[in-house]
């Protein structure tokens, strides 16, 4: 319908505006063929689909990396292997002090040896106890000569029987310390002297047997703490073996991605090494320094009590709890093999998991 000037009206107007001529379809939407801005869709950014039209995972954007470097589970991996190398840092510390210890009463006991003097019928113990000190001066070695009195012997005993005791008719054996010179000299002049101006009377003691026995005891708590570490570290590397198959089943899709993109297993397995030695590297610097802070305060403490005969006691059986340097660079080593464990494993598994 036509108005009364000749145009059409609004609806015949809007009609026409998407006819062409002789209904040739739409027509030309201003001068560029454009549509008029008010007629535009309002603009979205694009967001970036995967295969199925869906977005990435944040795993999956642009300059992620390919294992999460701050997770839950990444803190605990961490916090298991420092707990694991605190612990295998205090076995290692603990055998290198014992080492130490019987190291120094071998050294101690080595140098002097001693003569058992003991009573016997008809015979007068103290010129027994000074025919043996004269022949113990005139052996060649022999440093230094001290002869325990009646007294002394007796109260040597009272560790065991008790003091307050009368025990002036126990026969209680008179003692001789021979202290050796700095090179060892031959005791067997001495032991045969002994015997055949004393026999049955005097006997000559070097502690051997006790030595033997100190050293098999030290070297079997040696043992065990070198035993203990190993157990720690296994424990460690399989704590490192789960949490990596976790992390596998967890970026799963991740790697598929890559091995559509053409990545080998060597570079997935290099990416999760990395991350796991960089954990088992906090998680061992973290044990290591937690155990050298415990030597050191242990020591601390220990020369604290020294002043006391409680701490006196102490120190003559463990020593100053002073490890050393040996000790401090065991505790060093542990945090680094620790570290070097999980990178290892977690790459064995990675290839395991793959294959």
């Amino acid at each position: 319908m036509m108005g009364e000037t000749g145009t059409p009206s609004a609806p015949q107007a809007k009609a026409q505006a998407g006819q062409g001529p002789a209904g040739q379809g739409p027509a030309h939407r201003g001068p560029a063929g454009r549509t008029p801005p008010g007629d535009r869709p309002p603009v979205r950014p694009p967001a970036a689909p995967d295969s199925r039209g869906a977005p990435l995972p944040p795993t999956l954007r642009r300059n992620a990396p390919l294992v999460p470097t701050d997770s839950a589970a990444s803190r605990a991996l961490a916090a298991v292997i420092a707990i694991l190398t605190f612990l295998a840092a205090l076995c290692a510390g603990a055998a290198e002090i014992v080492a130490s210890s019987a190291v120094q009463w071998q050294g101690t006991v080595a140098q002097e040896v001693t003569i058992q003097v003991r009573p016997s019928p008809g015979r007068d113990i103290d010129a027994d106890v000074a025919r043996a000190e004269g022949l113990a001066k005139a052996t060649p070695g022999i440093a230094g000569v001290r002869v325990f009195s009646k007294a002394e012997a007796e109260r040597l005993l009272e560790p065991w029987l008790g003091s307050g005791l009368d025990l002036s008719d126990l026969p209680v054996p008179r003692l001789v310390t021979l202290k050796l010179a700095e090179t060892a000299p031959d005791l067997k002049p001495l032991r045969a002297s002994l015997t055949e101006a004393l026999p049955g009377v005097a006997s000559l003691d070097d502690h051997a047997l006790w030595l033997r026995r100190l050293s098999t005891a030290a070297n079997t708590f040696v043992g065990v703490g070198i035993g203990i570490v190993v157990l720690v570290l296994v424990a460690t590397g399989l704590a490192v073996v789960f949490a990596t198959r976790g992390a596998m089943a967890g970026n799963r899709e991740v790697v598929e991605v890559l091995h559509f993109v053409g990545a080998n297993d060597d570079f997935i397995a290099r990416a999760f090494q990395r991350r796991f030695f960089g954990l088992g590297l906090r998680g061992g610097i973290i044990g290591s320094g937690a155990a050298i802070a415990a030597f050191a305060l242990a020591g601390l403490v220990a020369r604290n009590w020294r002043s006391g005969p409680a701490g006196e006691e102490i120190e003559a059986l463990f020593g100053s709890f002073h490890i050393g340097w040996r000790g401090y660079a065991a505790v060093l080593l542990i945090g680094a093999i620790a570290s070097v464990v999980t990178g290892i494993v977690s790459r064995l598994t990675v290839r395991r998991f793959l294959s």
